[in-house]
């Protein structure tokens, strides 16, 4: 189990982070980034399931700079509160939460060289943040909203990146996923059999054996780059 800790951006501006350590010596630093429901119980479990694995995982509320203290379950009504926090983070003056995230991989550096996973919105962040930020080895975006808007797709990553899509998206059309993949050869895009929102065992879009097939693959990434 991790615990919250107080990081700050390099505006001032201070923000809770969920921070699980492992057991031994780290492989490396990892950063978790929320879906928009907040640093929730199903985000603390995927950070403690990377803590596991040997990683030091940072967990940033990519929400705080809105509204402290969201923590949203999977409910209609919690996807639409998720979705207007979004829409207000989204509205910050550059560069917003990547600010935030920033201060997070500089945390997590702790542990040595430093990936980042992220999914929903968490994966869009992760996709402007392995082509903006600066610290990472490696980007595991998985079905980032957004991203593969021509907008997003335009961006370069400065670092490795394994992305994770579902083939029935309502989100994410497959045809622009394809269109992402085309685009940028370097990224290793994975698809698979499922829904939006496939890794997280509290939707009903959980996929077992695809966010099993998804993990040992990030797992895999994450070594490769961060050992």
């Amino acid at each position: 189990m991790g615990t919250f800790v107080t990081l700050s951006a390099a505006d001032g501006f201070q923000f809770p982070a969920y921070v699980a350590q492992p057991a031994g010596q780290a492989k490396g630093g990892l950063v978790v980034l929320q879906e928009i429901f907040g640093v929730n119980s199903h985000i603390q479990a995927v950070a403690d399931g990377y803590a596991a694995e040997g990683y030091v995982v940072v967990a940033p509320s990519t929400f705080h700079r809105v509204q402290s203290g969201v923590d949203l379950g999977y409910a209609e009504a919690d996807m639409g509160a998720g979705m207007a926090l979004k829409t207000a983070v989204e509205a910050l003056p550059a560069p917003g939460v990547l600010a935030d995230i920033q201060a997070a991989i500089g945390h997590a550096a702790q542990g040595g060289k430093v990936g980042i996973v992220g999914y929903c919105w968490g994966g869009l962040l992760t996709w402007r943040s392995a082509c903006t930020l600066h610290g990472l080895s490696a980007a595991v975006p998985y079905y980032g909203g957004g991203m593969t808007t021509p907008a997003e797709a335009a961006r370069q990553p400065r670092v490795p990146v394994l992305a994770h899509f579902a083939e029935e998206d309502q989100w994410i059309p497959l045809d622009s996923v394809r269109a992402f993949e085309q685009a940028h050869p370097g990224v290793a895009v994975h698809t698979y059999a499922a829904h939006h929102g496939f890794n997280c065992d509290q939707r009903g879009a959980w996929n077992p054996q695809a966010a099993q097939l998804a993990r040992q693959r990030s797992l895999a990434f994450l070594a490769q780059h961060l050992g």
